[in-house]
Parts: C-alpha cells; structure tokens; sequence
C-alpha cells in the first residue's frame, strides 16, 4: 500500500504533511478532494479506519458548517455524511492513509505516527516551526 494524503493545496497543515511525507517516505498519491469530491462509502471507511466519526471530522472554520446547521449537536452522522459529500470542504484535513493506519493529520506531526521514521526526526514547517517525531 502506498502513502496517500487527502489534502488541500491551500491549507497550511496540509501543505506541510506533504512536504513531511515528501521529505521522509517519498512521493505519496495526492488527492485534491476539493476537486474530485467524496463519496459516502469512502468516507465511512475512512472515518472507520481513523477511529473518527462524521462530527469527529467537521471542519468548522471557514466552511459552511455553521449556516447549515451543522455543529447543532442534535444533528447526526448521516445528515453531517450527506453534507460533506455535497460540499467537500466540510471535511477537515488532511486525511493520511499509510500502511501503518490512517488519521486526521492535525497537528501536522500526526503524520510522524503514520510513518517509519526514528524518533528525534525532526521537520521544519513553512512557518519556521521546528516538530519531531516522538
């Protein structure tokens, strides 16, 4: 299985997973969700395979999660599914799938649990962060 990363060009976090993944394990598959959307099934399952729930997953900040009602704690996973596969951007990211497991990637150094790398490897953000590997 190869490395892949749910990830959104425009987001901090993700950019520095990538560049993470990049510099450690090599080239992984890249998916722009925001372009090639989701689907329910796929979803499920990586919610299943990241101990996450649909609520576990919603990006709140800036996305429409609010206005369409959806931090209401009354409202459940499946309406929460159906509007992250309407409106992509509902899901935060970046989402990680390696061989050793899949997680929500935020704080970016959740990565370093997904790969094989020593610990005390250390990564510098774009904003001059310095994070290490446990």
């Amino acid at each position: 299985m190869s490395i892949v990363i749910h990830h959104n060009p425009n987001c901090g976090t993700s950019r520095n997973v990538l560049e993470i993944i990049r510099g450690l394990a090599g080239e992984p598959t890249i998916i722009e969700y925001l372009e090639t959307g989701w689907t329910r099934p796929q979803l499920v399952a990586l919610f299943a395979a990241a101990g996450l729930t649909p609520r576990d997953a919603l990006r709140i900040s800036k996305s429409p999660a609010e206005e369409l009602g959806l931090t209401d704690p009354a409202v459940g996973d499946d309406a929460i599914l159906d509007a992250m596969v309407e409106h992509p951007v509902l899901v935060n990211r970046p989402i990680v799938c390696t061989p050793r497991g899949v997680a929500l990637c935020r704080p970016s150094e959740k990565v370093f649990a997904l790969l094989d790398v020593a610990s005390g490897t250390s990564f510098t953000k774009e904003d001059g962060e310095v994070v290490t590997a446990p």
